[in-house]
């Protein structure tokens, strides 16, 4: 959609992520990102923590499903998203807002870690994820015959 606030955050996952499915059978992970700014104070010579943001996430389907399969609390992760606002009303009436990040795309951060990547193979609906690759199916990436880079 057009107008959309996109937002990039780098943070760490404040507890692990839950995974659900809807009746339809579609997976829902839900976690937390916690970001925390550091700024240098020359007065003090020394590194001080800002005020820390947290922001409620959610991914829908395979990405949601590798989510809770790859991370845990405390990962550091860079995670791009569609900010969006939630409003609703309380049972006692209360009218409440929350900001909330619809997934698009999440990564392991390798500033203070590595991280082994499995890539998965793709479904026939065409939406990604699936099965670990296997050597059912040939890797296109696997050797280039041209003399065109593979990109």
């Amino acid at each position: 959609m057009a107008n959309e606030t996109t937002l990039t955050l780098v943070g760490n996952l404040t507890a692990d992520p839950e995974l659900r499915f809807t009746p339809a059978g579609a997976a829902l992970c839900k976690f937390s990102i916690a970001s925390t700014p550091r700024m240098y104070d020359k007065a003090t010579n020394q590194w001080k923590d800002g005020d820390p943001l947290f922001l409620n996430c959610s991914a829908w389907r395979d990405l949601a499903e590798n989510i809770a399969e790859s991370l845990v609390r405390g990962s550091r992760v860079v995670v791009t998203g569609r900010l969006k606002l939630n409003r609703w009303t309380t049972p006692e009436g209360e009218n409440r807002q929350a900001f909330q990040l619809d997934v698009e795309d999440i990564g392991a951060s390798l500033r203070y870690a590595t991280a082994q990547v499995k890539k998965m193979s793709r479904t026939s609906g065409g939406s990604g994820g699936g099965a670990p690759a296997g050597t059912d199916e040939p890797n296109p990436w696997a050797s280039n015959t041209s003399d065109e880079p593979p990109f």
